[in-house]
Parts: C-alpha cells; structure tokens; sequence
C-alpha cells in the first residue's frame, strides 16, 4: 500500500488533532525519522498550549458593560463578541506555525489577539501592556527556524532599523552575566505604532523576550509590578513614554532578578 507523501496541511492537523488514526499513525513515523521536523512540530503544539492557557478562559468571561446591547439583542452581542474573539483565537493558532511566508498575516492576527484581550479585560487598561508582551512571548518564542526577525550577529543593523521604527535609541540589555544570551529581535504591531521584541536564551534553551513600547506617555502607572498571564510571567514598568515587558515560563524569583538586571540597565533615557 503507497502511503501519501506528509504534507505541511498533514503536519498542522497532527499539531490540532484533527487526523484519523491512521494517519496520524504515519504523520508519527514521518516524525520520527525526522528529528528537526519532530522539534518543530512539538514547538507548535507547546505554542498551541500556551495559546489555550491564554485565552481559553476569555470565552467563559461576561460581556463588557459598555458592549452590552438593549436586552432585546443582548444574546447576540454576546454571541458575536464570543465568536470574534475565539475566531481570533484560532487565526493566532494556526498563524503562530505559518513560517516567514505568512509574516504580514501573523502580525495582522497579533493585532486580533491583542484587540480580543483589550476588549474581553477593559477594566485592566493600567496591565495591558503585560497582556500584549505575554501574547507576543506565547506567539514567536516557541519558533524554531526563525524566533527573530534579525539575528544577534547582526546586533548593529538590529539596533539601527528598530530604534528607527520606534522614533527612539533603543537597545537590548546585555544578561550573560545572568546566563541569558540575545538571540535577536523583531518589529511588533503595537496598539497605535510598532513596537520591539528582543529575545534571549540560556543553555538549556529557555527563552525570554523584552517587549519595548514607546506608546505609554499617557501612562502615569510607573511601578515596577508583576503579572501572570496564562503559562507566562511578566516583570513591567514604564518610563517615560517607554513601557517595558519581560516574559518568560521561568518561576517568577528567576524573572525577578532578571527583570532587575533590565531595569538597571535601562533606567533613564536609552
């Protein structure tokens, strides 16, 4: 009996679930003669998972007051504002997977993803900005082939064009001190303008990002607090116009003495 050739289409329903035994019986032992496959698929299932232990429970979550229709259309503005959000919820799952090809689309669903979680929590404004770093750690830092937009051996050019997108001299935080290494960084869409994303990993692999933000000189809320979104935890803090996140899936002592180290660093004008 010929087996079909495993596909990408083949690949993403395994991640999903979604395959006949007898199927997913062969999509198994494609992966298993192919490691790197079988690394990359298993990044899209953890980032499936972290997705889920984001928004999952949005969708128990009552409407927002200031959406409540009339009595009368209540029950389908409820039911709209539910179906947009896990519509959303889905386009970021399978989006998180699609590779470099599908770059402006992903970002596009990122934006869906930030705009379902400002709308489910409105009453949270002053953490928002710890709600869009936990989404952008969950989305890109599972990536095997390309976490990053711009390498780290590439730092220069890196600090050029994002500091140029931003309006500001920005740069990533030196953590090898504390056993973190930059990766690289990407652009982000933010909620009125680009935002940064720089990513580290230490030996093992663990990654955390550093979410930049130059939207927050509306922001008066400049404590250094914390936030746990799901799987992630998040250290944050504004100063000045800039806001500053730091996401990882480490224990939140771990991420506090690395969040220190940030701030130390980028405490005043950048």
């Amino acid at each position: 009996m010929n087996i079909l050739p495993v596909t990408e289409a083949d690949l993403h329903a395994y991640v999903d679930g979604r395959l006949p035994p007898a199927r997913r019986a062969e999509v198994e032992a494609y992966l298993a003669a192919r490691p790197e496959e079988a690394t990359r698929i298993q990044a899209y299932a953890s980032q499936n998972d972290g997705l889920h232990a984001l928004f999952d429970a949005v969708l128990d979550e009552p409407v927002p007051l200031r959406m409540a229709a009339p009595t009368r259309r209540r029950s389908s503005w409820r039911d709209g504002w539910q179906w947009s959000l896990a519509a959303g919820l889905a386009i970021a799952l399978i989006s998180g997977g699609a590779g470099w090809g599908l770059r402006g689309a992903a970002d596009h669903d990122l934006r869906l993803a930030q705009s379902d979680m400002s709308l489910a929590y409105p009453q949270q404004a002053a953490s928002g900005l710890a709600h869009q770093a936990a989404v952008a750690h969950v989305v890109y830092s599972p990536e095997v082939r390309r976490p990053v937009e711009v390498g780290a051996d590439q730092e220069d050019q890196l600090v050029a064009w994002l500091s140029k997108r931003l309006g500001s001299k920005i740069h990533p935080p030196r953590l090898g001190k504390l056993g973190y290494e930059l990766i690289g960084g990407r652009l982000l869409p933010g909620a009125s303008g680009p935002v940064a994303q720089f990513m580290y990993h230490d030996s093992a692999g663990q990654r955390l990002t550093l979410y930049v933000s130059t939207e927050q000189a509306h922001n008066k809320d400049t404590g250094f607090r914390f936030a746990k979104e799901g799987p992630v935890n998040v250290f944050y803090w504004i100063d000045g116009k800039f806001g500053y996140a730091l996401s990882a899936g480490i224990d939140k002592g771990q991420l506090a003495r690395v969040a220190s180290a940030v701030y130390e660093q980028l405490e005043g004008p950048v």
